[in-house]
């Protein structure tokens, strides 16, 4: 199959800046995730993030960790990347009809702002990389390449950071 084509139909979408992914629509719905949307939904920013194994996406992971359940639980949620961009339930919802959507990126490739705004036409999400806002070598990659305590040092400066603009 040509993924050029729109849906296999032989049509071009007309636009061939975009990847075409095929997600097997989830049978199942996690009731637990469900509520937790509904629990979260008086608050003002979600937060999308980078869930890549690299250092940077880990870094970033922790910091959004931080920043929505220990430095502002009260004004940030969460979000569920996977279950966020692969179904349109809760985790959707949020990023939805949320004011402010922050997304963390461990990186300029943006990923996980780009993969919602794929399901989500005219998101406007606020893209924060978070490799920018804080000082390493950046020639390393792996996770395994730096101390875990110099990570979560990392992790808590950005956090830091993305919580004064709360």
């Amino acid at each position: 199959m040509n993924w050029k084509d729109c849906c296999g139909t032989g049509r071009k979408t007309g636009n061939e800046n975009y990847e075409v992914a095929r997600i097997e629509k989830a049978a199942n719905n996690c009731l637990l995730c469900d509520d937790f949307a509904k629990r979260q939904k008086a608050k003002p920013v979600a937060v999308i993030c980078c869930e890549g194994a690299c250092l940077r996406g880990e870094v970033a992971r922790q910091a959004a960790n931080l920043l929505c359940h220990s430095l502002a639980p009260e004004q940030t949620v969460r979000i569920c990347l996977g279950g966020a961009f692969t179904k349109d339930t809760g985790q959707r919802g949020l990023v939805r009809e949320t004011p402010r959507v922050i997304a963390l990126e461990g990186c300029f490739v943006n990923c996980a702002s780009r993969m919602m705004s794929g399901v989500i036409e005219g998101l406007t999400a606020e893209v924060i990389v978070a490799d920018t806002l804080y000082d390493f070598d950046r020639k390393l990659y792996g996770v395994d390449e730096m101390a875990p305590e110099e990570i979560q040092a990392h992790a808590r400066t950005v956090a830091g950071k993305i919580a004064a603009t709360l």
